[in-house]
């Protein structure tokens, strides 16, 4: 049977990384976010209050149209970043540092969540979970140039958000993996663990869980 997994998590957590593995391992689909030119990702960096509205409108109706496209098709398929944090997470935040103004906040809010209504929900939504120095870590090891300004802080308030933003979803079930404890890339072991819990999740066991002992075990096999 077709199942539809998105995988969530912070700037720098390995998103892209585990939907690969995972998907070369059970040989289902990964869907990527295309590289889109956003034509307001310009003025959005020279005033960010004038235009971050306009371009998080951008980014959320691509989004949008993918996760109703990736709904359609017959295939099992893993989404690297849901639609959802678009809105919960980055659209928030800006609204939060006063770069959304509260109507057009608003506004946007009543878009998404007006859509949201006619989009079926993924199977399973995979919440990688990792801790700040951790995250660092990662975004140093990748080397990309326009990551290097990213603080401690800004990631902190998406964790936040991350955390906020899970608590209360409930549109399918959620597995939240801990990314300080698996490295999925350097031990098979932890791979197979993940892609068990996965399974457990989507069969419908209602508590799954990732035990310290079972994880120091999976990294010995």
């Amino acid at each position: 049977m077709k199942k539809f997994v998105a995988v969530a998590g912070n700037i720098g957590v390995g998103k892209s990384t585990l939907v690969g593995m995972l998907c070369a391992k059970m040989g289902w689909e990964p869907f990527y976010e295309p590289v889109t030119e956003n034509p307001y990702l310009a003025d959005f960096y020279r005033d960010m209050t004038a235009w971050s509205f306009h371009s998080q409108v951008f980014f959320l109706t691509h989004r949008l149209k993918a996760h109703h496209e990736l709904a359609q098709r017959p295939a099992s398929i893993i989404q690297d970043r849901s639609v959802y944090e678009d809105a919960e997470i980055f659209a928030q935040n800006l609204f939060l540092q006063g770069h959304i103004r509260t109507r057009d906040y608003q506004t946007y809010r009543e878009l998404y969540e007006t859509v949201l209504r006619f989009l079926p929900p993924p199977d399973l939504v995979i919440y990688l979970r990792a801790s700040i120095p951790t995250l660092l870590t990662r975004i140093s090891r990748r080397g990309r140039d326009y990551e290097r300004e990213i603080s401690a802080d800004y990631l902190s308030s998406l964790n936040d958000l991350y955390e906020n933003w899970l608590g209360c979803f409930t549109l399918c079930p959620v597995l939240t993996v801990p990314g300080d404890d698996l490295d999925f890339v350097a031990h098979p072991g932890h791979l197979n663990l993940v892609v068990a819990k996965m399974q457990e999740k989507l069969t419908g066991k209602d508590e799954v869980i990732f035990d310290a002992e079972e994880v120091a075990k999976a990294a010995e096999d």
